[in-house]
């Protein structure tokens, strides 16, 4: 059948969807729909004689839009308004809701390519070959090849999203196809445009992904996707999802009407740009006490980085709080972490209303900052494609096309080449690494965004964070970066086993990471390491913000990759919310594990900003904030620790970590070296103390000696080497 349709064909079917939509409720419970056609078990075979099947059901009368034609044009799929209305939800293909029991193929190639492989925007191996392809892919190259989905209950098909294969090898995707459904998985009838089988317009390229909505849904159990014809050299390969409504039996609906909801009555769908200002702005009046909102810059497009900050003083950094955030959203097409911050925010603001004693002790004793879209311009483009048309990489990359994780200042690679070349490595300055000069040039490829964010963190002492990604279901911890950039190999910082425990606290309590029955997303099984995992023992990111934070601040950050899924369905936002609520929030609550405490002047009692605290056998250090208050995080034990400041003696205490989830007090009062003392009463015009008269005095004694003792040293080489000199005259005189 040819995709293209006469004038008369098309007015015939306009007048059926007319007839249909409005005698449709009755004739559904009346009679059978006829203009279906029953094909063979074995494949969807173009010009099956027409007949009546009992129990598969037209609903033009149910459908949520009127019916259009069999497929999306690209002109529509580009309309920046919200996308094209798919009627029903994804049945969960691509979010794993559909077992890979539920998936059936007429034939497939190998393991690798086997039906369970035939789900929306799945990611192939590194090779092709391995168990782990990008698609299904059937081991014949005919119309009688099929991929099956079985939707357990009575479903109301309304449309098929039609992807190629993930491959950089080959060019195999499906152009054309029909669509058959069944109640039994035995007698099987095609969607019907009219009095013809539907033809359904395929894949142009093996990623972009193609809607097309079926000309009137039906109601079935089985649906099978038929291909008709596919690129020429190519084989029938594809990925898919499927949009349907379930139907449930009376004794069912109770059940159902619970599935996939939240006892939480948050703002669950998707927010484009204006949506989540409002949504914030909403959650500022509603708790204007605890909240702030700024913005920290713009994104390339102009539009604002906003911030959402709560806490019990907001727009004040208090004396011994830790600051803390989450940033979503900087993959613009990876959304799930932008929901879920902007349904964290409106959580907590309701919670602390109701009195809920662990939100407010959060609130009280931490200054949390949320950040829910770092690349503003990429989401805009992915949220007007929609959630399953925006394929795997469409809104990834800022307006400029740039990786905003690979965009930050490869700080790794100065600290280890500095390390390599030092006679003693250990005296190398492992933490405030400043940022290269070539990265400061104006004609530098940085974005936008990153240097906001860049600046954002150095105006505010982060003690922790969170990176929200999606795509996957791991958490991963620093370094992200390999020496010398292997493509895998684990790296860890000199912090490695508490990132382990942070990466393990988010991990353990998220309901779908920590699910054993679970199967992989793509191509990693993660579970074998408890869902967390290097950075770079998984693949080698240079220039990632975690590694950024970690050398070039105090702030510890991980990744969480939050979902298989990128992008998912609005349907199933509450139960992503479900899944994280308990990780969101026990997070958080570890910037109050390890040391903290307060470097003060011994004389005037200031705080002293940037004095270094150094916890032996540790080779990263931290320094304190501007009011000299200052957070290590540490796992449980005993540790010594040296602090010091430019113009200070250091001073040594030893401090115990316990298991409560708070953080030991471990305060620090440093005296001034007897120079520094010297300078600051100069200045001011007043007269030296005796005991700073006798202290310099000893200190010039000491300078004395040891300037005395080098300077004796170098006359005993000379002389030693004169010496040596002579007697070695001597010798070659005698022979």
């Amino acid at each position: 059948m040819q995709h293209t349709r006469s004038r008369m064909e098309k007015s015939a079917l306009v007048f059926i969807v007319l007839l249909a939509g409005t005698f449709g409720a009755i004739a559904d419970n009346a009679t059978e729909t006829a203009t279906t056609s029953e094909t063979t078990t074995g494949g969807g075979m173009a010009g099956s004689t027409p007949t009546s099947t009992p129990g598969l059901k037209s609903t033009a009368s149910l459908a949520p839009t009127p019916p259009r034609p069999s497929s999306v044009s690209k002109k529509e799929e580009d309309k920046p308004k919200d996308k094209v209305e798919m009627g029903c939800p994804p049945l969960g293909l691509e979010s794993l809701r559909v077992d890979d029991t539920q998936i059936q193929a007429s034939s497939f190639q190998r393991f690798g390519l086997g039906p369970h492989r035939g789900r929306l925007n799945i990611q192939s191996g590194i090779e092709d070959g391995d168990l782990y392809d990008g698609a299904w892919c059937a081991d014949y190259k005919d119309r009688h090849q099929w991929l099956e989905v079985d939707a357990l209950h009575l479903t109301r098909f309304t449309g098929v999203i039609l992807q190629g294969r993930n491959t950089i090898w080959r060019r195999d995707w499906v152009t054309s196809y029909k669509v058959q459904l069944s109640n039994d998985s035995i007698s099987w009838k095609s969607s019907m445009n009219a009095t013809q089988e539907a033809i359904f317009e395929g894949n142009g390229d093996g990623e972009s992904p193609v809607l097309a909505l079926l000309p009137v849904p039906v109601v079935a159990r089985y649906i099978r996707i038929n291909p008709q014809s596919w690129y020429p050299d190519g084989d029938i390969c594809l990925r898919a999802e499927i949009l349907g409504c379930r139907l449930d039996e009376p004794q069912e609906s109770i059940s159902s009407a619970q599935e996939g909801r939240s006892k939480d009555n948050l703002d669950f769908r998707h927010h484009n740009y204006q949506e989540m200002r409002k949504l914030m702005k909403s959650v500022a009046e509603e708790c204007p006490d605890i909240t702030r909102i700024y913005t920290i810059g713009k994104s390339y497009m102009g539009l604002k980085l906003y911030v959402m900050e709560m806490s019990d003083h907001p727009g004040k950094h208090e004396l011994g709080e830790p600051e803390f955030r989450y940033v979503a959203n900087m993959h613009g097409n990876e959304v799930l972490g932008r929901e879920l911050v902007l349904n964290l925010m409106q959580y907590l603001c309701r919670e602390y209303k109701r009195g809920n004693r662990r939100v407010v002790r959060l609130i009280t004793e931490t200054r949390i900052h949320l950040l829910p879209s770092m690349n503003p311009d990429g989401y805009e483009i992915a949220y007007n494609k929609g959630s399953e048309l925006a394929g795997w990489g469409e809104g990834r990359y800022t307006y400029e096309g740039i990786d905003l994780n690979h965009n930050f200042p490869d700080l790794n690679t100065i600290l280890w080449d500095a390390q390599e070349i030092a006679e003693d490595p250990s005296k190398v300055p492992n933490h405030y690494i400043p940022i290269p000069e070539y990265y400061t040039k104006e004609d530098a490829m940085v974005a936008a965004e990153t240097r906001a964010v860049i600046s954002w963190m150095e105006d505010i002492p982060f003690v922790l964070g969170a990176n929200l990604h999606g795509g996957e279901l791991v958490v991963t911890y620093p370094y992200d970066g390999t020496e010398g950039w292997a493509p895998q190999a684990n790296t860890p910082t000199p912090d490695n086993s508490f990132f382990r425990w942070l990466a393990t606290v988010y991990a353990s309590t998220n309901l779908a990471m920590a699910n054993p029955e679970r199967r992989l997303c793509h191509t990693d099984d993660f579970q074998v390491y408890n869902n967390i995992i290097n950075g770079g023992a998984w693949h080698h990111v240079p220039g990632s913000m975690n590694d950024f934070s970690y050398l070039h601040t105090n702030c510890f950050e991980v990744t969480v990759e939050l979902s298989c899924d990128k992008f998912p369905h609005a349907s199933e936002l509450p139960i992503e919310w479900e899944n994280n609520k308990e990780s969101l929030l026990l997070f958080m609550e570890q910037v109050h594990r390890g040391l903290k405490g307060v470097v003060r002047d011994k004389e005037s009692k200031k705080g002293i900003e940037d004095a270094v605290i150094k916890v032996e056998d540790h080779g990263h250090d931290i320094r304190t904030a501007a009011d000299g208050d200052y957070w290590r995080l540490l796992n449980p034990g005993d540790y010594k620790v040296v602090a010091w400041a430019e113009g200070y003696l250091p001073a040594v205490r030893h401090c115990h970590v316990g298991m409560e989830p708070r953080a030991t007090v471990c305060d620090f009062t440093l005296m001034q070296t007897p120079v520094q003392r010297l300078k600051e009463i100069r200045a001011k015009g007043g007269k030296i103390p005796q005991d700073l008269q006798l202290r310099l005095r000893a200190l010039r004694l000491r300078k004395l000696r040891a300037s005395t003792k080098a300077i004796n040293q170098r006359r005993e080489g000379r002389r030693m080497q004169r010496e040596q000199a002579r007697k070695a005259r001597s010798t070659s005189l005698r022979l």
